[in-house]
């Protein structure tokens, strides 16, 4: 049977780390795979604070729904690390989380349940409306966490949507991204102008007819004070004469 723990002890936490690696299954069939059975006999020996490092393609929603369970129900706080990615029914195992955080190369994908099925049309009818109680109970979970919409969410499995780091937690399936810097940069405060440079920029971008002639003509009176020269009837006169 495959050993996907790894019992890593942090003395100021007591927190055990645990790498959950390979698919998602009620059984076992090639040794790689996470079945509930195994999951409980390992989490019954960690106490106190608990991180999965997750890693899986997703497999079966009912086994996954078991270690949804399993961890929502353990004595201490669970912090889910995606590092690979988490798809399909291990973005249920995800949800589980007190805190899930994402790499920032790391990938979530939701997508409808599928199931095989055999037999005439009554079976198939029950297939279907199976289909679409797995896919109410899967909402369950991705609404607790993320608090969007059940239309919201129903429509972003029917669609298969795969989710970068940044998209997950805009969209809240994650709490946050792992290593990003938390301090944000200092803006540099621009400092206030003064009430003078207030009322000068006031004035440059307001615009008034009446207060620009009235500014033109005090203008035009400052300069008419300052000339000096030939009298204006003389020059009326000289005027006149060129005209012949």
């Amino acid at each position: 049977m495959k050993k996907f723990w790894n019992f890593v002890k942090n003395e100021d936490t007591s927190e055990t780390e645990l790498l959950f690696n390979g698919p998602i299954s009620e059984d076992t069939w090639w040794g790689d795979e996470v079945t509930p059975a195994l999951f409980r006999d390992e989490l019954s020996k960690v106490s106190g604070n608990l991180t999965v490092w997750l890693n899986s393609p997703g497999g079966d929603v009912f086994a996954a729904s078991q270690i949804y369970s399993m961890l929502k129900n353990h004595k201490g706080k669970v912090t889910v690390k995606i590092d690979g990615i988490a798809a399909s029914a291990a973005s249920v195992v995800a949800m589980a989380g007190d805190e899930t955080l994402i790499a920032p190369t790391a990938l979530m994908m939701i997508h409808d349940p599928s199931t095989c099925a055999m037999g005439n049309k009554a079976d198939m009818e029950k297939a279907i409306i199976l289909l679409d109680e797995v896919k109410e109970s899967i909402i369950n979970a991705y609404e607790t966490k993320s608090h969007l919409s059940r239309n919201k969410i129903a429509k972003l499995m029917s669609d298969e949507t795969w989710l970068n780091a940044k998209k997950a937690h805009e969209m809240g399936f994650v709490d946050g991204i792992l290593f990003a810097e938390k301090k944000m940069p200092v803006v540099p405060k621009e400092e206030e102008p003064d009430e003078e440079e207030k009322e000068d920029t006031l004035t440059a971008m307001t615009y008034s007819k009446s207060k620009n002639l009235s500014a033109f003509l005090s203008k035009v009176s400052a300069s008419a004070e300052s000339v000096t020269g030939t009298p204006i009837d003389q020059l009326e006169k000289r005027l006149a004469l060129l005209k012949y």
